[in-house]
Formats: structure tokens, C-alpha cells, sequence
């Protein structure tokens, strides 16, 4: 847009050396990271790692669901194969619809996984309902290659690590940049196949995942990614910078 002159990103979403997408507008990175996040005051406490009494790992998804594509849903649907007891929960308000439902149910059957082991859930109102829901997962999948933004923060602010795949493009990096910020870098993965082994290896390992949930919203609020005050100076010292450069011309 001819109208706009600058476009906030970060060495994450799109570092000096990486792919860039493609805009009139000049790319300003911000460098801790050009999303800030405030937990909603009305979120539960987090809840135990709910593998630990049903017996088997959750995984699940609360994203928009032009999100899930049908190579999202062959990926999702590859990790319950390399996990037998494992079951999907996918949230998305599109789901109140019964012939969407009946599609994404025929999606998943058509690589593999049963019915039976995916649970497609509609809108949950009020907020504190759809936060509480996050207490059944074990580990949120993230979209791509248009990834989670605000699913993905709450997601960790209720305790449920997300793994990630490292797209090619500022919306297919945005998980990248979410979690390197608290730290989980280890759960972005740089390729399909990478996806489904740490999102396994993730939920494998019960005793490691429920001490990771446990610390997971005191490591979020820790982090860059709910300091408002620091995001805020990094901000007001961009367009400080923009003004004086217009002010040059």
C-alpha cells in the first residue's frame, strides 16, 4: 500500500538474511519482537497435565479454522498415527456447522485417523470457558503455513507448549518469533517431518511435559513477549526514528 510507509516485524519473523515478504512498505524489526501480549485477567489457573489421569496424551488446536488447511490436517493426522493413544481436539467456532464438521471428520479418516480419536469442538463461551478448555490439552499443534498469534499466546498462558513449523513468509514465521521469545525454540521445527517427531517426542515424555506446564505462565509473563513497558520504549523509539528520517528528506 502505496499509503503506508513502514511495517513492524522482528529478526524472528523475518531476520536480515532470511525470506522476506514482499511490500512497499519499509520493514522495521523490532528487537524484542513486535508482538506484546496481556493475559486476560478472567484466565482459570492452569490445570495438571490432563494426560496424567486420562492415560493418554491430548493434542489440540484452537485456531481460526481457515488456518487448518488439508496438509495441516495430513500432518495432525500423521503425529496420531506415530502415537496410537493419542487424541486431537480442534476448536473452532466454524464447527457449529454440521457439514463443516463432517468434512474435517472425513479429512482426518482419509489419513488415518479414526473419528473416534478426534474431537471437533465449536465456539465455548464465555472467555473464561474457552480458556478453561486448555486444560484438556496436553500440546497445541500450530497451523502453517499461516501460523496462531493470540491462540498461541494462550495456549502458554495456560500451560500448553506449541510446536511450530518455520515457514517462508511473515505469517508462517510468527510461531517462530512467539516461542524463541520464551525460550522454546527447541519446539519450532524446520520441516513437516520435524513437526510430527518433536510434537511426539513433546508428549512421550509425560514427567518432562507436566514440569514444562507448570512453569510455562511464569516463563511467559517473564518474557519480552508481556513486558509492555519495554515493547512500548522499543515502539516510541521507532517512530521517533521515522519522524526524524521525514524530517531529513
Amino acid at each position: 500500500m502505496a499509503a503506508i510507509d513502514y511495517r513492524f516485524t522482528d529478526p524472528w519473523t523475518e531476520p536480515e538474511a532470511g525470506p522476506h515478504t514482499p511490500g512497499r512498505e519499509a520493514v522495521v524489526r523490532l528487537p524484542g519482537g513486535f508482538h506484546c501480549y496481556g493475559p486476560p485477567f478472567f484466565a482459570p489457573a492452569v490445570a495438571p497435565l490432563p494426560a496424567l489421569t486420562a492415560g493418554h496424551p491430548t493434542f489440540g488446536s484452537f485456531n481460526n479454522l481457515a488456518k487448518v488447511s488439508p496438509t495441516v490436517v495430513r500432518v495432525w493426522a500423521a503425529v496420531l498415527r506415530r502415537l496410537p493413544t493419542a487424541r486431537l481436539v480442534v476448536k473452532a467456532a466454524s464447527f457449529e456447522d454440521g457439514a463443516t464438521r463432517d468434512r474435517y471428520r472425513a479429512l482426518f479418516a482419509a489419513h488415518g485417523a479414526a473419528e473416534d480419536r478426534v474431537e471437533l469442538l465449536p465456539r465455548i463461551e464465555p472467555a473464561h470457558a474457552h480458556m478453561a478448555a486448555y486444560g484438556r490439552i496436553d500440546v497445541g499443534l500450530d497451523s502453517f503455513p499461516y501460523n496462531g498469534t493470540a491462540t498461541t499466546c494462550e495456549a502458554l498462558w495456560m500451560g500448553v507448549p506449541v510446536v511450530t513449523l518455520a515457514g517462508s513468509t511473515h505469517v508462517g514465521r510468527v510461531g517462530v518469533s512467539l516461542l524463541s521469545r520464551c525460550g522454546l525454540g527447541h519446539l519450532v521445527a524446520p520441516d513437516e517431518e520435524a513437526y510430527v517427531a518433536t510434537a511426539v517426542a513433546l508428549a512421550s515424555d509425560l514427567p518432562g511435559l507436566a514440569a514444562l506446564r507448570a512453569g510455562m505462565r511464569e516463563r511467559l509473563a517473564r518474557s519480552t513477549l508481556c513486558d509492555a513497558a519495554a515493547f512500548a520504549r522499543q515502539v516510541e523509539a521507532a517512530y521517533r526514528a521515522m519522524w526524524h528520517r521525514w524530517l531529513a528528506r
